[in-house]
């Protein structure tokens, strides 16, 4: 095994006022502040919390700091706290400013741009802690330095005072305290997991730092988190794989500096059909790959095709990428002195020289490890033939399946009955559960716009089998016929038939069940749908309300229960009006009303009033089809999201996988938050 230790770092220069380096004033921040944080939602405000922790970060990554203390405070407060260098203080040259007030209150000044206080950094592009001081209504810095504490406060980027000193301490670090400013952000809420997933991942990613998070509001309810990993990207894959079968015994890593880029590779395959790539550049997650990633997955094949040939294993042909990703898990971080990040958000690492860097060091250490480790090598290679063939199986079921007119109109499914408008951006398919439903749907729809296809059952559970099967299911190539795309290497967002791909099953376990199905299939196979917008799941009602001839629906069992009131108290006053009317002809005095619903009392006891609870969409006419779940203009749909690419990952291997025990540790897990449950 390749030695786990991070190279001897080499002697970094003093860290004083000459080395912040200025290059532009911080006035554009508050006008235009998504330019800088990407948004001022509920991201945004996150956003601040990562910038200042960057900064720690980047001292223990330049091995001057070991803990850093995140507290959440109950006022929208947040305070980091490191035991790093501490910012300079003194004069800076160019400012004649403090060093600390001309980083806290200059934009694109910091010691990232120049000399050689840091080797790397993340960070966004050496704006961030001027730009948490802009967006902050209030923030308070305290440096210890060379025995000595200063402080200074500002409002909105501006300066309360000079910098000044408040004390002595017999230890060096930055405590940054700030406040985001309800003018810029319209929402500030700080969610615990969002930054527990956050500061672990930094943990991780930077191993032998101690990150500890404090929740100190009055709703907490976990107030304490510590996080602390040895072994870095390896404790890191074990956690991310926890809940799979490992194929093989040992974990492959490698971490070695070449040409001033450091390069860490931790992967182990599983007993899986999905693939797990996690790719980092300076500690910023790039979800969208880059030369780090191209350079991985290069060498990855390469090693594996030539192991797979010299020992005699693969006879003829080559492995393909797909090949060699399958069942695949792996992390691949890499940490540079100038990373250049294609877009606004880091998506992507653009450094040519990295790729080669990452394939070089991949192929040396790959191949040493699969000569050593044998068996663990064997299963690896016999994992890609075996998804070799699985993927030669699936290309002709699958062009079988086109040719049968996947991308042609005229050969659409016979059941799926058609819009008739040939403009996506218009056309909405409804994915309906049963014939039944699929009759009232049909019969209820707006057909110009609306398509319908219902299917039998419940589709085929593809987390659990290969593309071959799949595609031999009739209901799932009826789907992909309908859709128009393709699916896999031949997929084509551009022949899109629906804008809107509306799932529409019963409000009931079953129903759940289909759309869970569905949603599976949509994620693994067609996941720019979901990634574009294009997927929905529709909303039918759970109940009818019915008092005399006027009926109201009711989609909670909330809504239920506050139009029941409200029918109620209608119907009691109407017939105290009738009974204050007959006894004033009568002269006598009015009695008290004892049928008055009762607090508690069951709703199916409350006189004058029919409630129907819905099972199916089948028990619905074509007009109240239409009413409740197909007009647009009163229907509810909800638009299907993909916010935590790795969460959604393990969520659904968790669910839909063939692993019993992690399923049945979720639903123990959050079985007691499971409202309205059918039985």
């Amino acid at each position: 095994m390749p030695d786990k230790k991070a190279p001897a770092k080499e002697p970094l220069q003093s860290y004083e006022a000459k080395d912040i380096y200025v290059l532009e004033g911080l006035d554009p921040v508050r006008k235009r502040p998504g330019m800088y944080i990407g948004s001022t939602g509920v991201d945004g405000v996150h956003h601040l919390i990562w910038e200042v922790v960057d900064n720690s970060l980047d001292e223990a990554m330049a091995g001057f700091c070991k803990n850093i203390i995140v507290r959440i405070m109950a006022d929208d407060k947040i305070s980091v706290l490191d035991d790093g260098r501490g910012i300079p203080v003194d004069i800076h040259p160019q400012t004649k400013k403090s060093a600390l007030e001309t980083v806290l209150c200059t934009l694109h000044a910091g010691g990232k741009f120049g000399g050689s206080s840091y080797k790397i950094s993340g960070g966004l592009h050496g704006v961030g802690v001027s730009v948490v001081n802009a967006l902050s209504t209030y923030m308070r810095v305290e440096v210890c330095r060379e025995g000595k504490k200063y402080m200074q406060e500002y409002n909105a980027g501006k300066p309360l005072e000079k910098v000044k000193p408040i004390g002595s301490c017999n230890q060096t670090g930055t405590y940054v305290l700030f406040q985001p400013d309800p003018k810029i952000f319209p929402e500030i809420v700080f969610n615990f997991k969002t930054i527990i997933d956050h500061l672990r991942e930094q943990a991780y990613l930077t191993p032998g730092v101690t990150i500890r998070i404090l929740d100190e509001r009055p709703s907490a309810t976990t107030p304490t988190y510590t996080f602390h990993f040895a072994d870095g990207l390896i404790a890191y894959l074990k956690y991310l794989t926890f809940e799979s079968q490992p194929l093989h015994n040992n974990i492959f890593y490698i971490q070695k500096e070449i040409n001033d880029i450091n390069v860490e590779v931790a992967l182990r395959y599983l007993d899986e059909i999905e693939t797990y790539e996690l790719s980092f550049a300076n500690n910023i997650h790039t979800p969208e790959g880059g030369m780090h990633l191209t350079g991985f997955r290069s060498a990855l094949t390469r090693s594996l095709n030539d192991y797979a040939k010299e020992s005699g294993i693969l006879k003829e042909g080559n492995l393909t990428g797909d090949d060699v990703r399958e069942g695949l898990a792996s992390i691949i971080s890499v940490k540079l002195r100038e990373p250049q990040f294609e877009g606004q958000t880091k998506a992507k690492l653009g450094n040519p020289e990295v790729r080669q860097a990452v394939e070089t060091v991949v192929n040396d250490a790959l191949k040493e490890f699969l000569e050593k480790n044998k068996d663990d090598a064997k299963r690896m290679i016999e994992k890609c033939l075996l998804a070799s063939r699985a993927r030669l199986a699936a290309k002709n079921a699958r062009d079988n399946v086109l040719r049968k007119g996947a991308l042609s109109g005229a050969s659409l499914p016979g059941k799926l009955a058609d819009c008739t408008s040939r403009k996506p951006e218009d056309s909405e398919l409804f994915i309906v559960e049963g014939d039944s439903a699929g009759g009232s749907a049909k019969q209820g729809r707006d057909r110009f716009t609306q398509a319908i296809l219902p299917l039998r059952g419940k589709i085929l559970n593809v987390e659990r089998t290969r593309v071959d099967k799949m595609m031999a299911n009739e209901e799932i190539r009826a789907l992909i016929i309908a859709i128009g795309t393709s699916l896999g290497q031949d997929f084509d967002l551009s022949k899109l038939r629906y804008h809107k791909i509306i799932i529409m099953t019963d409000a009931d376990v079953d129903g759940a069940h289909i759309s869970t199905l569905l949603l599976t299939l949509f994620y693994r196979y067609f996941r720019p749908l979901i990634e574009n917008g294009f997927v929905y799941i529709a909303q039918p009602p759970l109940y009818r309300i019915q008092s005399g001839k006027i009926f109201h629906y009711a989609y909670s069992d909330e809504e239920r229960d506050k139009l029941i009131t409200e029918i109620s108290k209608n119907l009691n006053t109407a017939k105290k009006d009738k009974i204050k009317e007959a006894k004033k002809e009568d002269n006598e005095e009015e009695p008290i009303d004892s049928e008055e619903s009762e607090e508690g009392a069951e709703l199916s006891q409350i006189k004058g009033i029919s409630i129907q609870r819905y099972k199916g969409l089948g028990e619905m006419n074509p007009q109240q089809l239409w009413e409740t779940t197909m007009n647009p203009t009163n229907r509810i749909l909800k638009k299907v999201q993909l916010e935590n690419e790795e969460e959604t990952d393990k969520l659904f291997n968790v669910l839909m996988g063939d692993e019993v025990l992690p399923r049945k540790k979720f639903i123990q897990a959050y079985a007691k938050n499971v409202k309205n449950l059918d039985i």
